[in-house]
């Protein structure tokens, strides 16, 4: 895959994963505890954009001390709450392994499949697929945040960041 083609897709991805983290920092700690759409939002996007970054869906694993609460069929919340700074911590895991991905990805790779239950994306699809849905949540976060503290972070128009 063309090499300015991954770097444009990774500055957005990046740029989605950047407003996702500014988020969960600008969240007071009296509405990350008291409000459980706020911290279960945050873990449940961060969950999904690790989990639709595997090559291998039926193999994965998240990093400890998340669990495979998320793929309760009675969609049971996690044990417990997780702190900002476990989730801001596996959400740097999550943006890895998105840049090792898209900095790996070749003709053959992007075309190559997720599959599951419920989807059957080539991985290059799936990236789009898992920064929407990524940005679908900013977006409700930024939400709850200027309805609870008149308060959300700007718009981040390109990552900054690399590995």
């Amino acid at each position: 895959m063309d090499a300015s083609l991954r770097e444009s897709l990774w500055k957005q991805f990046g740029a989605t994963i950047d407003m996702l983290g500014n988020a969960i920092t600008i969240c007071p700690e009296d509405l990350w505890n008291s409000h459980i759409k706020y911290w279960y939002s945050s873990y449940h996007t961060i969950f999904y954009l690790d989990y639709y970054l595997s090559e291998e869906p039926e193999n994965f694993m998240p990093p400890s001390p998340f669990t495979l609460s998320e793929f309760d069929p009675d969609g049971a919340y996690p044990d417990k709450v997780y702190s900002k700074k476990e989730l801001l911590d596996y959400l740097e895991f999550a943006r890895k392994k998105c840049f090792d991905l898209i900095d790996g990805l070749t003709e053959e790779k992007a075309k190559q499949r997720f599959i599951n239950e419920y989807r059957n994306y080539s991985i290059f699809e799936m990236l789009l697929y898992n920064m929407r849905h990524v940005q679908h949540h900013v977006g409700q976060l930024n939400l709850l945040l200027r309805q609870d503290i008149n308060d959300a972070p700007k718009w981040v128009s390109q990552t900054q960041k690399t590995y």
